[in-house]
């Protein structure tokens, strides 16, 4: 019987407390074995950080960014002096999701990486759809 690699790192630790650290890695990885950026479908990788947040559109066929954008951009924070609230990733995701429309990419798949769709990840899919992307 095969076992995969989070489950092995959990019956070897049972006892033991996992370190954030490689448990986020370990959720990261098994994710993007999923999830595939393609040419017609790039892929929108999102990071959040304790003070900021930070997406970029990939195409894994080329490893090239297409696009990128954070909640430090200027004309985000000339609206919003922090980047940490919901508000402050929505309007990034809008204005993602402008800056795609511009180079012709309409069609995406989103990619939340080792956090859960909740909070100031999904005000990003939601301000990403709201600006006229699909996923």
């Amino acid at each position: 019987m095969k076992f995969s690699q989070r489950t092995l790192l959990k019956l070897k630790n049972k006892n033991k407390k996992l370190r954030p650290n490689k448990y986020k890695k370990l959720k990261r990885e098994t994710l993007r074995g999923r999830i595939k950026g393609t040419v017609e479908r790039p892929r929108l990788s999102v990071y959040r950080s304790n003070e900021n947040i930070y997406a970029q559109i990939i195409d894994d066929t080329n490893s090239k960014t297409l696009i990128s954008c954070s909640t430090l951009d200027r004309s985000i924070k000339l609206v919003i002096s922090t980047g940490r609230t919901c508000d402050a990733s929505r309007l990034m995701g809008e204005k993602l999701a402008k800056l795609s429309l511009k180079k012709n990419i309409t069609k995406i798949v989103f990619d939340r990486g080792p956090y859960l769709y909740h909070g100031r990840i999904k005000a990003v899919a939601d301000g990403a759809r709201a600006g006229g992307l699909q996923f």
